[in-house]
């Protein structure tokens, strides 16, 4: 699933698509409504010290105005937060090749989430263990030597039991290990 945001899918699930429309629920075609096939699901969560509501509208019909080769769904996902009595709202886009019986609206809201989840954990890691936010490595091939050093690491360590941190001073004491684990790992 391609993440977009182009005026057209904008313009084809409308801006006001029904974040009060029923989980499952294909609304009717009217003049100025949104697509007939419209079809929207939700999920409320609430831990971390927020409530987070999001809506997912899927339209097979606008994919089919967008002229897009294996468009085959188009999607409009609303995220609402309250965090301490103060509330966020986004909107992002997606094109699918799933078709709806493959996919249908709580399937799509699924895989969304399980992006950013696999998205987050990955940022993490790279972020916090890897420090690679603060990196001052910024002119000519260096930033990307690093980033496939750290890809490196990554991979060498996606199988070594526990934190990635301890796996990370593990390798560095032992440096015959480390050159093992490259060797098993990445060659």
């Amino acid at each position: 699933m391609a993440t977009l945001s182009p005026p057209e899918l904008v313009k084809a699930l409308g801006e006001a698509a029904p974040t009060h429309a029923l989980p499952g629920r294909v609304l009717s075609a009217r003049k100025g409504q949104p697509p007939p096939d419209l079809a929207c699901t939700r999920t409320v969560e609430k831990g971390h010290g927020r409530i987070e509501t999001r809506t997912l509208s899927v339209s097979r019909e606008c994919a089919a105005h967008l002229g897009w080769p294996g468009a085959a769904q188009v999607c409009r996902v609303e995220r609402i937060r309250e965090t301490k009595g103060k509330n966020s709202r986004e909107v992002a886009y997606a094109v699918t090749s799933l078709l709806p019986q493959q996919a249908g609206p709580g399937a799509l809201l699924a895989l969304w989430r399980d992006h950013w989840l696999i998205e987050n954990r990955l940022h993490w890691r790279r972020d916090v263990i890897l420090r690679e936010d603060h990196s001052q490595a910024r002119a000519g091939a260096i930033p990307q030597a690093m980033a496939a050093l750290r890809n490196t690491m990554l991979h060498i360590t996606r199988h070594t039991p526990g934190p990635l941190a301890a796996a990370r001073e593990a390798l560095a004491e032992n440096r015959t290990a480390a050159i093992r684990a490259a060797q098993t790992g990445v060659l």
